[in-house]
């Protein structure tokens, strides 16, 4: 076997022996979340942005009372990634940047 695949076949047998000692979600903490919410996001807390206008101040303000770490505005067309990200608010904008529906994700 050369250097190289033996090396390749540590690299790999390191990575799955550390995925396998990583931390996995609880379904008790799941289960007591509040609906809508996620660990560090709770959407229903912030649906006092639906119909106002998508100002730094009132995304901010959603943010806050959502609990989140982050937020973001997503336009209508808008490319977004789609990864889950525990923690982070998407507010979903119209054409005139009014609020019209906030997750968390």
């Amino acid at each position: 076997m050369s250097i190289a695949i033996r090396g390749v076949s540590l690299a790999s047998i390191l990575s799955l022996s550390l995925a396998a000692c990583a931390a996995t979600p609880n379904d008790d903490d799941a289960a007591s979340l509040p609906p809508g919410s996620t660990a560090g996001c709770n959407a229903d807390a912030a649906q006092s942005a639906v119909g106002k206008q998508a100002t730094a101040e009132v995304v901010e303000q959603a943010r806050k009372d959502a609990g989140a770490q982050v937020a973001r505005t997503l336009k209508p067309g808008q490319m977004v990634t789609m990864e889950f990200r525990e923690g982070r608010l998407n507010l979903q904008v119209d054409d005139n940047n009014v609020v019209t529906e906030v997750r968390c994700g």
